[in-house]
């Protein structure tokens, strides 16, 4: 089941539904390039970093150029996993695992950090672009975790964007698409085991996310976001 406290709780090797929305309820993904950008973090931050001799840059001071080494942002690949993810027009979704106590933190601040730079830019607007930090739900129940990853990945169907071609981890998932810095094997393992006596004449993956009877709201409670 999932703990859900005004404070947040961090654990090593804790199972988190991360969500949050802009700010007023505005959007946050104007175009596909907003999507490729907010996912391009993504990958930069779960994947292997790039070697020093790879990103030193030539710069030009006083007329001058001189190589050296831009800002790189941080680095998670091995201390947060990614195993579901949603991107609507003016919120997102993650599944995420995190190793150690306090990466969640640290990877959270510097995705939203970043995507919301670029978007200001952009779009030549200043202040808050979410509402808030983010919420972070301790997940602690394998079937909690199962109708989670489903209800991520219905998240489009109210929209007229069908769920395979969204920018989601779906299409993974259904073995559409590999990518690299996403970890769907727990969630599919845990499905092909069968928990609870429910899922025993469901025989896909996709059968239990687009076929499966059980409103989700039984399980999850109400975590929709508008």
């Amino acid at each position: 089941m999932p703990r859900k406290n005004s404070r947040k709780i961090y654990v090593e090797g804790g199972y988190y539904h991360i969500y949050n929305r802009g700010v007023e309820k505005r959007t946050i993904f104007e175009n596909e390039q907003d999507y490729k950008v907010f996912l391009s973090y993504l990958k930069y931050s779960l994947s292997e970093p790039p070697k020093r001799d790879d990103v030193i840059k030539t710069f030009t001071l006083q007329g001058s150029p001189f190589k050296g080494l831009p800002r790189i942002p941080k680095n998670f690949q091995y201390k947060i996993e990614l195993l579901a993810f949603c991107l609507m027009p003016n919120h997102f979704h993650l599944l995420i695992k995190q190793n150690d106590k306090d990466s969640l933190k640290s990877f959270m601040m510097s995705l939203i950090t970043r995507y919301s730079m670029y978007f200001n830019k952009k779009y030549d607007r200043v202040g808050s672009l979410f509402q808030g930090i983010y919420r972070a739900v301790l997940v602690t129940d394998e079937q909690y975790l199962l109708h989670l990853s489903r209800y991520i990945h219905l998240n489009p169907s109210g929209s007229s964007v069908d769920i395979i071609s969204a920018y989601s981890s779906y299409s993974e998932y259904l073995g559409l698409r590999k990518t690299s810095w996403l970890r769907p094997d727990f969630i599919l393992n845990q499905f092909n085991n069968r928990v609870g006596i429910e899922f025993k004449k469901i025989n896909s993956y996709k059968n239990f996310v687009e076929k499966y009877k059980q409103d989700d709201k039984l399980v999850l409670g109400n975590i929709a976001i508008d």
